[in-house]
């Protein structure tokens, strides 16, 4: 007879797991009251205003329709074409960068000038990598240089185990402290309604304290590997790793056309924050760049010539980046000589590599889509309202924060993650008496911790295949590093929360 095999349990993808939260949504939407909160002008919500509405319960072609309405949206939900756009745009923009070997020629540059003082060039690799992250949301781009970096820190006395770490603690670092990115922190902008320049000065405390716990902690491993290598977790392997990993002389020198790109790319990523910072909000006399624009529209034939619907810097949101790093794209493929239909091919592939990422946010929409027709958002608020009203500011962050962390294992996706999650947990946070955007840090403190070391992340098995290293042996490397990151983040998160942040 023949043996019957076994099959293993296998996670679902994201979009399953989204798409059965909006049929358990729907189910909801039977057996909760329905409700409303009152408005102000502003359309925010007043505390203390609920009030019960006839039901309004959700079927079979609700569900179907909900990721679709949750892309265009409708009378009671916004849809998330803005963000998925951008997303499409961001991925094509990329692709351009990458194109060009800009990036990786930068990096190399960085390590050939270094190689002779390893421990200087963990901090720095390791900041380039977090500014990565932190940036634009670095981490597939990470591949390459495990191959790179591997050979050089195994022949000068570390181990494979480091340089990994280098890449996947500073780019994951950079990630969990996201400042600008856009598929962590934008989304959750974008689906919290507030601009992605909010909270922006405890992102970069995050940031700064992120990275310099996660270098530290992987520069004293390094340290203590090339001081007596039987320090090394991995000891036994060593020897073989010398031999499998040999140096070989392959960096090539940064070309003057691939440093112009360089310059481009950071430029791109300064003129979005500066166009995203509500200048004349935080400082009400400086008026320097709405003083340019009005000057500009009134002057004859060069306003006509801008075009009406350019936006001083300020005032800017998802439609004005997603044509920045559109022409930007345009403009890096021009200096780096890029022909046009080469140009078109590498972009179209860019937006095809991010289009998962661009639905699942449609997909993770159609819950508040459910949520919203059904009526039952702001009954859950008023719940919500209800428990946390106890609740100082401290805590309640804290919570989120811990909430957060078995989510992330459930959604790992940051962008479905964000998605599916901000349209109830900004909210609830003003509640508290807690800022929006210190919700959105504790979504991405959460997310970034455990897409450190999850086994679902292609990131993290593509690092340890290349490495030749277990998954159990990067648990226990960061395990210790694990503590350390979850106390730093709940203490951060408190600080900021009693102070207003």
């Amino acid at each position: 007879m023949a043996e019957t095999k076994k099959r293993k349990f296998k996670m679902p993808t994201s979009f399953t797991i989204l798409f059965i939260i909006i049929v358990l949504t729907a189910i909801l939407t039977w057996l909760i009251p329905a409700g409303q909160y009152d408005l102000n002008a502003d359309g925010e919500v007043l505390s203390g205003t609920y009030h019960l509405v006839d039901a309004a319960p959700q079927g079979i072609w609700d569900v179907l329709a909900a990721p679709f309405i949750g892309m265009i949206g409708n009378e009671a939900t916004g849809g998330a074409i803005e963000i998925s756009l951008f997303i499409l745009v961001i991925g094509g923009f990329l692709a351009v960068v990458t194109e060009t070997g800009a990036i990786d020629a930068g990096i190399s540059a960085v390590i050939k000038k270094n190689e002779k003082n390893m421990g200087r060039l963990i901090w720095i690799l390791m900041f380039i990598f977090a500014l990565g992250g932190s940036t634009y949301g670095m981490a597939e781009e990470t591949m390459p240089f495990y191959a790179l970096l591997i050979p050089l820190m195994v022949t000068v006395g570390f181990d494979s185990l480091t340089a990994v770490a280098v890449v996947l603690v500073g780019s994951g670092m950079g990630v969990l402290a996201s400042t600008v990115n856009p598929f962590a922190t934008g989304i959750a902008s974008a689906m919290a309604g507030i601009g992605l320049a909010e909270g922006i000065v405890p992102r970069l405390v995050f940031f700064l304290v992120m990275y310099f716990l996660g270098a530290s902690y992987v520069s004293r491993y390094a340290n203590r590997v090339q001081a007596d290598p039987k320090n090394s977790l991995i000891y036994e392997k060593m020897e073989d790793q010398k031999k499998e990993f040999a140096v070989k002389e392959n960096m090539e020198a940064m070309t003057s056309k691939q440093r112009t790109v360089l310059i481009l790319f950071g430029l791109s990523f300064a003129i979005m924050i500066v166009g995203l910072i509500p200048w004349s909000d935080l400082f009400p006399s400086f008026t320097f760049f709405e003083d340019i624009y009005y000057s500009m529209q009134d002057t004859p034939i060069i306003g006509a010539l801008i075009g009406q619907s350019f936006l001083p810097f300020g005032w800017w949101y998802l439609n004005e980046i997603t044509v920045l790093f559109f022409v930007m794209s345009i403009i890096i493929a021009f200096v780096y000589g890029i022909p046009e239909d080469r140009y078109i091919h590498v972009f179209l592939e860019g937006t095809k590599d991010l289009l998962s990422v661009a639905l699942i946010c449609a997909v993770a929409r159609g819950i508040q889509v459910v949520m919203n027709d059904g009526q039952i958002t702001a009954t859950v608020l008023y719940w919500g309202e209800q428990l946390l009203s106890g609740l100082s500011e401290g805590i309640f962050i804290v919570v989120t924060y811990i909430f957060y962390i078995p989510l992330s294992f459930l959604i790992p996706s940051t962008s479905g993650l964000a998605a599916a999650t901000m349209g109830i947990m900004a909210p609830l946070g003003t509640f508290a008496g807690v800022a929006e955007s210190l919700i959105i840090t504790a979504y991405q403190s959460a997310s970034g911790l455990v897409n450190l070391i999850t086994p679902t992340s292609g990131v993290v098995m593509g690092a340890m295949a290349i490495a030749g290293l277990e998954i159990t042996t990067w648990w226990k490397f960061m395990s210790k590093l694990l503590v350390m990151i979850f106390a730093a983040s709940a203490i951060l998160l408190v600080v900021f929360a009693l102070l207003g942040m």
